[in-house]
């Protein structure tokens, strides 16, 4: 039987990359995003190039209700996920906090912190049940050090970097793995979504410098499966060369 990825926020960006090499390695895949046509578009995609069966899942990870019903409620062909991906999160508005946009903090905390804790409560029970598992949360740079602008976007990735690091603690002997990675700048939708559909705005942010693609961090995601049983990843940071964190960016020009 071929093992099972769950990658919540598939539609797009790290999700999406990170499904696609899990296919390529012979996962079977639970997507799941809040746009049906992406996550149907994914599905025919890869199921016509790899030997692989996906389940397409439709809901927002803010919707707790919704969240646990469609998890646990899995077919029996589907209930034993060997990889949980927390991929699911954005940035919403780029503001001081005296000016920040009450709705854009709310998004970003109940996707960030509540949608992973949502996933992660309705999944982990079975893998402590089988005595094995590994959950990948997708956390930032961000979530290292705190940046102009950046308040509760950042403090929402700091929350990801301390559950991470609870999981790993209150999982220990249960034979699951708990990793984070934690990206730097990586030129995929998350800064137009930052800025609203300001595809401008968004543009500006990679001049001068080469930053990382999405599929960069869908093969770290799947490289840190690949170790010996003992061995696990606890914490992963990784930025292009001319980045060295989320304040010092090298660009030609």
């Amino acid at each position: 039987m071929r093992p099972i990825a769950l990658i919540t926020g598939a539609t797009a960006g790290f999700g999406e990359a990170i499904a696609k090499e899990f296919a390529q390695h012979g996962y079977d895949l639970i997507i799941t995003g809040r746009r049906n046509e992406r996550l149907e578009a994914i599905k025919t995609s890869v199921e016509a190039n790899q030997k692989i069966e996906v389940l397409t899942l439709c809901f927002d990870v803010r919707d707790r209700k919704d969240t646990t019903d469609k998890l646990t409620s899995l077919p029996e062909r589907w209930s034993k996920v060997d990889v949980l991906v927390n991929n699911a999160g954005l940035a919403s508005g780029m503001d001081h906090i005296q000016a920040g946009d009450i709705d854009d903090w709310d998004r970003m905390i109940d996707t960030n912190v509540k949608g992973l804790l949502y996933v992660s409560r309705a999944i982990l029970p079975g893998m402590v049940a089988r005595g094995k598992g590994h959950v990948i949360n997708i956390g930032s740079t961000a979530g290292k050090e705190v940046y102009d602008k950046g308040n509760v976007y950042c403090a929402s990735k700091h929350a990801v970097d301390a559950i991470t690091k609870g999981m790993r603690i209150d999982l220990l002997g249960k034979g699951i793995k708990v990793t984070q990675i934690a990206p730097g700048a990586a030129e995929t939708e998350f800064s137009e979504v930052r800025f609203h559909g300001d595809t401008d705005r968004a543009k500006s942010v990679y001049n001068g410098y080469q930053p990382m693609a999405a599929e960069d961090i869908a093969t770290l995601a799947y490289y840190v499966t690949t170790l010996p049983p003992h061995l696990c990843v606890n914490d992963l940071v990784a930025t292009s060369i001319s980045q060295a964190n989320s304040y010092y960016i090298h660009r030609e020009s």
